[in-house]
């Protein structure tokens, strides 16, 4: 997959996002921000591509119906008004990629998208870093209202709602020199490696010991 994604996109920039279709990933604010980039930036026409994956969930309710057709009719426009014969800027898949291809996807891809409006701590943010090159690694931006942004302060942070700000964030993981580009990925390699699984396991059991023991009291209180 990454040897196949490198030479399709040798001539591009490829910037990634991987969601479940619904509204607390802020995939049509996201896709607003990136039509903005390219309305301003003329340089990034023909220059970057979003491969944008938005798996299926709870298609039985109408509004994700909605969600759905928005998702859709702003990939249209997008590609309507800035797309070439030989170039696209957005690929849009509305299906399950197997997780198996996605390591491979995030690292052929120098920016990856992370913008929910709201999120627990959203582990493509992790997946992402971890699969990167760390010679060439790409850049993460991420929404400030993911969990992971607790960690992970070395990516681009952006509120979701400013689309202005999250184009120019997007512009300026496009454009990051290669050494802030390693600085950045070694710094947040380091806290996945300090805070892996290991770490909240024991963290948590840790924490659900300490509760347990306030909800019995001191010793002396139940002789």
């Amino acid at each position: 997959m990454y040897e196949r994604m490198k030479r399709e996109y040798s001539r591009r920039k490829l910037l990634v996002g991987v969601d479940r279709l619904d509204y607390s990933k802020g995939l049509p604010q996201r896709l607003r921000a990136f039509r903005e980039l390219l309305e301003n930036n003329p340089e990034t026409r023909n220059s970057a591509t979003l491969v944008q994956i938005a798996s299926p969930s709870r298609e039985d309710v109408s509004a994700y119906t909605d969600i759905l057709h928005e998702l859709e009719s702003l990939c249209g426009s997008i590609n309507g008004n800035f797309g070439e014969l030989d170039w696209m800027p957005v690929r849009y898949i509305h299906r399950s990629v197997a997780r198996a291809r996605l390591p491979g996807l995030y690292r052929a891809s120098r920016v990856a998208l992370v913008t929910p409006l709201r999120d627990g701590m959203n582990l493509v943010a992790k997946e992402f870093v971890a699969a990167q090159n760390p010679e060439d690694p790409g850049v993460l931006v991420l929404s400030r209202f993911a969990g992971a942004a607790e960690q992970m302060r070395e990516a681009l942070l952006v509120n979701p709602y400013d689309r202005e700000g999250t184009a120019a964030a997007i512009l300026l993981a496009l454009q990051m020199p290669l050494e802030e580009r390693r600085n950045r990925h070694e710094q947040m390699m380091k806290t996945l490696r300090r805070y892996d699984v290991h770490w909240w396991c024991d963290t948590f059991l840790a924490d659900l010991g300490s509760a347990q023991a306030e909800e019995k009291g001191p010793t002396w209180l139940r002789l």
